[in-house]
């Protein structure tokens, strides 16, 4: 096909496809989505993109880890996203560039070129760990380590994984791509609150992410005198504020830490709790900071326990540095966002984690942003009016032709 150097994109055909992939995993709530990795509905959207990207001319292939690639012939740049979600996410999240990214390859494809190939990488919102998918396509993590990681109910990734099985086709190798592009909401209210429609990624935060267990008695919660107990979640109650207090001499305004999951053990009105289980999760940008918080957290960690009478545990520390975007790949995106939103766009950093940071080791990439209402996402309220959704979609065509 003769190249003719426009990519035009269908902005209805886009809507049509995300709107539809919302239906995997519909949570009946406003436009919200329960599609966890490995779930019956991801593994239904999975094979549902399957067939959209065969629909577009690309060439399926599947990796252990089922992330879901769709080939363009001979050497792409590499665009999309993921389509899991968290246990209550909203419906843009992750799905919203694995769609983009497809209606801009079958753009690219009637266009002649540019090659396009697309991505949908598994586990990215971290059922089992932190953007697990991406983190063992581009080799930061083995499978066999990915394998024996468990989810907060204790399910093996390892077992997880077996309800794509059939879908496996092999290893997809990087060499073939020239970049990576995700498009992304922003996740926060910095685009809405503005009034802007793009965001041009100039960064993304490092993410450092860990379990830890507190151990002391269970007793009974009438009989046992407060000055005697090992009682777990007060050892909880103290780390947190003694941690916050600790950490103020440290970070900045942009330094964020989050206890998100707590298991308490045995979890029961009577009884004086025995075991606290919990995340620690920091995120930074700067690698020295993240260095220096983990040693602040161990510290209060040890204090507590033992001014408690506490066994301390840690589980696996996980995370990722921080990444700076490709030069040339951004340029083609400010480009993009100047011609579809004048004056309407801003470059800016990623406080989120995203997949685009494990294929930085393997290749240049780039990410960008459209407005979430109201800043609010991983929530069944999660939403982007729809004129933004198709802007964004635009700079990206706009991007692809630059890049040519």
């Amino acid at each position: 096909m003769k190249r003719t150097g426009v990519v035009k994109v269908d902005p209805k055909r886009f809507l049509s496809d995300l709107h539809e992939l919302r239906s995997f995993g519909a949570s009946g709530v406003g436009k919200g989505v329960v599609r966890p990795a490995y779930c019956a509905s991801d593994v239904a959207a999975r094979r549902w993109l399957a067939g959209r990207f065969v629909q577009a001319g690309l060439r399926v292939e599947v990796d252990a880890m089922g992330n879901l690639f769709g080939l363009a012939e001979g050497p792409s740049l590499l665009m999309g996203s993921h389509s899991d979600s968290q246990p209550e996410g909203g419906w843009l999240d992750g799905a919203l560039g694995v769609i983009a990214a497809l209606e801009v390859a079958r753009a690219a494809k009637q266009a002649g070129g540019p090659a396009i190939s697309v991505v949908s990488f598994q586990d990215e919102e971290g059922r089992f760990g932190v953007t697990t998918g991406s983190a063992v396509w581009s080799g930061h993590l083995a499978l066999a380590q990915a394998d024996a990681l468990v989810d907060h109910a204790g399910v093996a990734l390892g077992e997880a994984r077996q309800a794509m099985a059939d879908m496996v086709t092999g290893d997809v190798q990087a060499a073939q791509f020239t970049g990576f592009v995700e498009l992304h909401i922003e996740q926060g209210p910095t685009l809405d609150t503005a009034g802007e429609q793009i965001g041009v990624v100039t960064d993304i935060v490092g993410i450092r992410d860990m379990k830890i267990t507190f151990e002391g008695q269970q007793n009974h919660a009438g009989t046992t005198p407060m000055h005697l107990r090992r009682d777990a979640f007060q050892a909880l109650s103290a780390f947190n504020a003694t941690l916050n207090d600790r950490l103020r001499n440290v970070v900045t305004p942009s330094s964020v830490w989050t206890i998100g999951h707590v298991s308490l053990h045995p979890n029961a009105s009577s009884i004086v709790p025995g075991r606290v289980t919990f995340s620690m999760q920091w995120r930074d940008g700067d690698a020295a900071r993240l260095g220096r918080m983990e040693q602040i957290i161990r510290e209060v960690a040890a204090q507590t326990a033992a001014a408690s009478d506490m066994e301390l545990r840690y589980g696996p520390l996980l995370g990722l540095e921080p990444v700076a975007m490709d030069a040339r790949l951004r340029a083609a995106l400010e480009q993009g966002a100047q011609a579809v939103a004048p004056g309407q766009w801003r470059r800016m950093p990623s406080g989120a984690l995203h997949d685009a940071t494990n294929l930085s080791r393997l290749m240049p990439v780039a990410m960008l942003f459209v407005p979430s209402i109201g800043g609010i996402s991983h929530a069944f309220e999660e939403d982007t009016r729809e004129e933004d959704l198709v802007a964004g979609l635009e700079v990206l065509a706009h991007a692809v032709e630059l890049l040519g």
